[in-house]
């Protein structure tokens, strides 16, 4: 426990001096840098991007093996479906759901990109938990206390960005058949951390109904 307390006020240090590298720059300019921080990741990580249409025209699927991502315009996140899962499409209403993940900030310096989480390790025993409330297509979300991503930004904020799969994932309770997905996230739909300092991050995220 005392590891992960000093792992978390490193993550935040590592955020406030970044940040105040970067009062001197405009909202405009950093969200440009941003854009090309995405730009770049997408070329070295050898990523096809397809349009909402031709994701639509794929039963709403993405081919793996061509590193297909959607890239959804109104939000600029980007999705590939790794797999949709055993389960169903969540209907209307209260679910709590299991989130294990590995979060990259993608950085606009041309480095390595750094890895902030790993709950997909054995360094976290348990997942992250949210209660997701459904309304036709419409999403909201809080994580429950005690999880990383609590734990580190001091909210029970969930990033817009992590919802938008639910529209397109079938969630069930089996572990052998969680929901797995990828998603490029623009600061605007990420965390609160990565909103203020304008970082786009790189999630590897399984999703699993807790009960």
């Amino acid at each position: 426990m005392k590891k992960l307390s000093i792992f978390f006020l490193l993550v935040l240090g590592l955020g406030w001096m970044f940040q105040a590298c970067n009062n001197d720059k405009t909202y405009a300019e950093m969200k440009e840098e941003e854009r090309d921080a995405i730009k770049r990741f997408i070329e070295l990580e050898g990523i096809k991007v397809i349009s909402e249409k031709e994701f639509e025209a794929q039963d709403s699927l993405t081919n793996v093996a061509d590193n297909e991502f959607v890239l959804f315009s109104e939000s600029g996140v980007y999705m590939q479906v790794v797999s949709r899962g055993n389960g169903e499409l969540l209907a209307d209403g209260r679910h709590e759901i299991l989130a294990r993940y590995i979060e990259e900030e993608i950085l606009d310096d041309g480095k390595t990109d750094t890895l902030s989480f790993n709950t997909m390790s054995n360094l976290y025993a348990h997942p992250d938990a949210f209660i997701l409330t459904k309304s036709g297509n419409n999403f909201s979300a809080t994580f429950t206390y005690g999880g990383a991503m609590y734990s580190a930004h001091n909210t029970t904020y969930v990033p817009s960005g992590w919802m938008i799969p639910f529209n397109y994932i079938k969630v069930g309770r089996e572990i052998s058949g969680r929901s797995k997905i990828r998603l490029i996230v623009p600061h605007s739909e990420g965390t609160s951390t990565a909103s203020s300092q304008v970082m786009p991050c790189y999630y590897e995220i399984t999703y699993q109904l807790s009960r």
